[in-house]
Order: C-alpha cells, then sequence, then structure tokens
C-alpha cells in the first residue's frame, strides 16, 4: 500500500463519492478508480459497494480507515521530525582518536562545529592508532582520526590535517641546536609504544635516511605523549614528538628542539571511516567540516 493510495481511499471513504474525491483531490476519477482498484486487489477484498451513483464502504472499508489514518498521521509525522532535524541536526557523535589529533586537534574543532550545530554532543575516545584503527574495524566506531596510515583494505583513509614531527631534548643534554644525524645513535632514545602512530611516522622517516630504530640506544618507551614529554624534561633521553605536542614547552625552554640538516619530519593526519559503514547524518555533517571542500588540508596553525 503507498500513501497516495490511502489517501485517495480516505477521501472516498469520507466523502462517499469518487466524483467529490476527484475534486478534492484534482485527479481525474478513473485514476481515482483504479488507486482503489488496486488496493482491492492488494487486499484481496471488496472495498466499495456501487449501488449505482452510490457507493457504500464494506466492513473491510471501516477495518482499513482506522489504519490508513493512523499510516498517514505518522508518515507526517515522520516528514515533520526529519525537517527539523534538517534544521537542527541532533545526536550524539563518539570519535574516536590518537593522541595527536585528539588532544591538540580536536577540541579546537569540535568547538567551531558545535557553533554551528550546538544540539550534537560529542564524546571523544583517545586511543593509539592502532586501537582507533581495531575499533573502527570491529564497529565500535563510525569514525577515527590517526596521525598514521596503517594498510587496511576495509578502511577509507581522508587526509585532513598535516603535522611536523620535531627532535626535543632537555636543555641540558644536547648543547646544540643542530646536530647530525650519525650523532643521535650517541644518545638515549625516549620512544611511544608500537602502535602509536607518532612512533610508527618516526621510523618510516628516519629509515628513509639510513637510521633504524634498533641502532638507537631505547632508554623507555611510553604509552602517552605526556609521558615521553616529562622522560625528556627529566633527563632520560631525547625523543621525535609533534611539534603541536610541546609548543609551550618550547616557548618557555623547558625542552629545545635539536635540528638535523635535511631531514624534515612531516606527517598527516587521516579520518578513517569502514567502507561498509553508512555514516548518521550528524557523522556526515562532521566529516563535511573536518574536510571542507574550499582547502585541502588544515595545517597546525591554521585549525579552526
Amino acid at each position: 500500500m503507498e500513501i497516495h493510495q490511502l489517501k485517495v481511499f480516505l477521501s472516498v471513504f469520507k466523502h462517499r463519492s469518487f466524483t467529490k474525491a476527484s475534486e478534492e483531490l484534482y485527479l481525474t476519477q478513473p485514476t481515482i478508480s483504479d488507486h482503489i482498484k488496486s488496493l482491492e486487489y492488494e487486499l484481496n477484498c471488496r472495498l466499495f459497494d456501487r449501488l449505482g451513483r452510490t457507493i457504500i464502504p464494506t466492513a473491510e472499508a471501516s477495518i482499513l480507515y482506522n489504519y490508513a489514518v493512523e499510516i498517514i498521521e505518522k508518515a507526517v509525522e515522520a516528514k515533520d521530525t526529519i525537517n527539523k532535524a534538517k534544521k537542527q541536526p541532533t545526536g550524539e557523535i563518539l570519535i574516536g582518536a590518537s593522541t595527536i589529533p585528539g588532544t591538540y586537534l580536536l577540541p579546537k574543532i569540535i568547538k567551531g562545529f558545535q557553533e554551528h550545530y550546538p544540539l550534537i554532543e560529542f564524546s571523544l575516545l583517545i586511543s593509539d592508532s592502532k586501537g582507533i584503527l581495531d575499533k573502527v574495524l570491529s564497529h565500535e566506531l563510525f569514525i577515527g582520526t590517526i596521525g598514521t596510515r596503517l594498510t587496511n583494505s576495509k578502511i577509507n583513509y581522508t587526509p585532513f590535517g598535516e603535522d611536523d614531527l620535531i627532535i626535543v631534548s632537555s636543555p641540558g643534554m644536547i648543547k646544540k641546536s643542530t646536530i647530525n644525524i650519525e650523532h643521535l645513535k650517541s644518545y638515549p632514545f625516549v620512544l611511544r609504544e608500537e602502535g602509536s602512530g607518532t612512533r610508527k611516522e618516526m621510523e618510516r622517516l628516519l629509515e628513509q635516511k639510513g637510521l633504524a630504530v634498533e641502532n638507537l640506544k631505547i632508554a623507555g618507551i611510553f604509552g602517552s605523549t605526556e609521558a615521553v614529554k616529562e622522560a625528556v624534561k627529566a633527563g632520560l633521553g631525547i625523543a621525535v614528538v609533534s611539534r603541536l605536542s610541546v609548543k609551550d614547552e618550547l616557548s618557555t625552554g623547558t625542552l629545545k628542539e635539536v635540528r638535523i640538516p635535511g631531514l624534515e619530519m612531516k606527517r598527516r593526519f587521516y579520518i578513517i571511516t569502514h567502507k561498509k559503514r553508512t555514516l548518521p547524518p550528524q557523522y556526515k555533517l562532521f566529516l563535511d567540516y573536518l574536510i571542507p571542500k574550499d582547502r585541502q588540508f588544515l595545517r597546525n596553525d591554521t585549525v579552526p
């Protein structure tokens, strides 16, 4: 049964006339008759007895009438609700994020998004890049943001920002501002855990320069960026970290950047979604906000 057929039925039932139903609905009488015949065929019963120019609803028509009224009312209610949702979207968004985008990028982005859509609520789950990928793969998350590209054929990767990785030291460990890449082997290193996007990108970029992690003196492995920073401040070793994560420390001098000629470590942040999942409306809105069509990538100094 289709909505427009039920509307025709209700008009005929109300007026007890095909002619008046035709006038009310601006349809021809043959069209009215065709709709009623289609309903009768589908329900396998007669809905109206034709007695000359008079039509009388059958018992089956009286039963259908109550359902038809309810169906049409629900259809109108659904349409109104959907239209209201389009005008003022609501709902909840759960985002999974690796440490750097989750801590230093997304809070500002979410604030800007909620200025446009104040009725949408957010929850932010922070883990390492591999942990977020696993949750998207297992359908625990619709969307994630990570700091490296982990190969998986089931995942869509969309770049949405760029970051610089830099080497930092406590002011007392390395006096110079510039050293040779081979000198890195002489200093103890503090690393993130293996699932970290920062660590994966660090390993990739250093290996491009012929320096494998196995050749470094590993002083400690930590499960968060904050722990790595505190270890470096304490003089445990040097580390490769996101520039975003140490802006305050660099400005106050509690950490110093150590440069290596010819080594520029840049990486992208990615939005990840499962290829077979359909995003709810509020997630689509947020995705459009993350990757607006008038700019390609968000630099770390142009976050909204």
